[in-house]
């Protein structure tokens, strides 16, 4: 599979979601800087994996940036959390892949970041998130190796994003339809200038009948008799998966700020149907561009530095209430645009997770025939 954007999104289906604009990509690397790469791994049809990395900008070796996290359901990993919320830092590219790849994932982050620093007396402590793509991958194949994670981020870029059965998404399955990646972004404009807030998901949760857009119970509309769901075994309990959701803006957030935004993302899962069900890992992290100049952290810093202090600049609080309606809209959006770009793929052994069909979701929403 390509590993290049060639699938319709949710607005080419004429769907709408929310009031506000999208950037010109309507994808989270709208944020200047940001980029986002993939590698996508299927040798055979029982190997449908692979990892996409989100860069925050390029210096993000040397320079850290300001993040904040949110639990909806922790069944489900995203390492490096505990230095993000103890600092307020995100010191790595973020990568997301399968359950049972994290660790190797996570060690070529961390030799990505020799690579860029060079040796010294410093720790790193990489995120990384997973969702489980065992019923439709070998997941116990250990098929991610380093040399995929050093692709996805030697060919990240900016631009448009691909989005479905690519990367990380490869064999992941949404509200009983093929899933994956998903891409979307939001823009205001304000007296200090243009904010963008951009959101990308890893998409891999939810039960079919409560899948719910624009307030339309679609999942109800498109049933089981009309797209048939994955064979899923017995012990497997409905709506178990994950999501991950990475929210970028550019805005000047400080750290308690990110936090507040990276929750108000999980109101989108909820908005569309998701539960945060018992065996779902609902993760959602955002970072924040805005404030830049942070030095990296080492062992040996100097106490009697030339620089002990940062200028530093802050979102006013009366204009978080637009930044959550942005991230609320593009989170949505972003899981629908993993639905729409999703191909039906068969897997592990011979499961298969058929696609959103375009014409009957354009008819549960009532728009088939305009």
């Amino acid at each position: 599979m390509s590993d290049h954007p060639t699938h319709p999104r949710v607005r080419d289906l004429g769907v709408v979601i929310g009031d506000h604009p999208t950037g010109p990509h309507n994808a989270i690397t709208d944020v200047p800087g940001v980029r986002v790469g993939h590698t996508t791994i299927q040798p055979s049809p029982e190997v449908n994996t692979g990892v996409t990395v989100v860069v925050p900008h390029a210096g993000i070796w040397h320079e850290p940036v300001f993040a904040g996290t949110h639990r909806l359901n922790g069944s489900g990993e995203l390492t490096g959390l505990e230095w993000v919320r103890e600092s307020g830092e995100l010191t790595s590219a973020v990568a997301l892949t399968n359950t049972h790849s994290v660790g190797v994932v996570r060690d070529a982050l961390v030799d990505a970041q020799v690579q860029a620093r060079g040796d010294g007396l410093y720790w790193s402590l990489p995120v990384v998130g997973e969702t489980y793509d065992g019923l439709l991958n070998d997941i116990n194949g250990h098929h991610v190796r380093a040399e995929h994670v050093h692709a996805a981020l030697a060919s990240a870029s900016d631009g448009p994003v691909a989005e479905g059965n690519v990367g990380g998404g490869t064999g992941m399955i949404c509200h009983g339809f093929k899933g994956g990646i998903g891409t979307a972004s939001r823009i205001t404009d304000t007296a200090a200038g243009r904010y963008t807030v951009g959101v990308l998901v890893q998409a891999n949760h939810g039960r079919r009948e409560r899948l719910r857009v624009n307030g339309v119970a679609v999942g109800e509309v498109i049933g089981p008799d009309c797209v048939p769901l994955p064979e899923m075994p017995l012990a497997y309990a409905p709506g178990s998966g994950s999501i991950i959701v990475i929210v970028a803006t550019d805005a000047p957030l400080l750290p308690h700020q990110c936090t507040r935004l990276a929750q108000r993302s999980s109101l989108a899962v909820g908005r569309l149907g998701g539960t945060g069900e018992q065996y779902s890992g609902d993760l959602m992290l955002a970072f924040a561009t805005g404030n830049r100049g942070i030095p990296p952290y080492a062992w040996d810093e100097d106490p009697d530095t030339d620089h002990p202090e940062i200028g530093l600049r802050m979102v006013a609080p009366q204009l978080m209430t637009r930044l959550f309606d942005l991230v609320i809209e593009a989170t949505e959006e972003a899981i629908l645009n993993c639905l729409v770009a999703a191909d039906t793929l068969t897997g592990r052994g011979g499961r298969t997770a058929h696609a959103l069909d375009h014409k009957m979701f354009r008819h549960a929403l009532l728009l088939e025939g305009q």
